[in-house]
């Protein structure tokens, strides 16, 4: 075992008998040096390099599902509308609540079908209004998809 130089402390000599590589420090090097200070996060956030047009590919982006807990503070408002007087109970709240979610799901996954068929990474309207059609039966699709165009419609033309 070679001997400490003045400059260098008994710490910093690691012996090779103990079996530890001179890259790895032991476990009692570790408990006595404590914590490590990981480098800040925050120091200057690397740049993501820009794709051309004809490198994008198409990417699943997976959204929480967290951020959005339900449907129902809709539910009494529509009620009120169709039926004024009346009232839902928690239960009945919560089954609408897990049909309009089930729907959601539904037609999302039909439409994205439908836009990956067509190869391309965007689901547009007509991807929603197909699957709409394709996933209520008969008139009930008919009239979803004209009540979701007068709605559409009456939404650009307030804004």
């Amino acid at each position: 075992m070679s001997e400490p130089t003045p400059d260098t402390s008994e710490e910093d000599v690691i012996p090779k008998e103990m079996g530890t590589s001179e890259t790895e420090p032991s476990d009692t090097e570790m408990a006595e040096a404590g914590p490590s200070n990981p480098d800040p996060c925050d120091a200057e956030p690397k740049k993501a390099k820009r794709k051309t047009a004809k490198g994008r590919r198409c990417r699943r982006r997976r959204y929480r599902q967290g951020n959005f807990s339900s449907f129902a503070t809709y539910f009494p408002r529509v009620l009120k509308q169709v039926h004024t007087g009346l009232s839902l109970s928690r239960e009945s709240v919560n089954v609408l609540d897990s049909f309009v979610k089930d729907m959601f799901e539904r037609i999302a996954e039909e439409a994205g079908r439908l836009a990956h068929c067509s190869r391309r990474c965007t689901i547009m309207t007509e991807d929603i209004q197909t699957a709409v059609r394709l996933l209520l039966p008969g008139e009930l699709g008919k009239y979803a998809v004209s009540e979701a165009s007068k709605a559409v419609a009456r939404y650009r033309t307030s804004r």
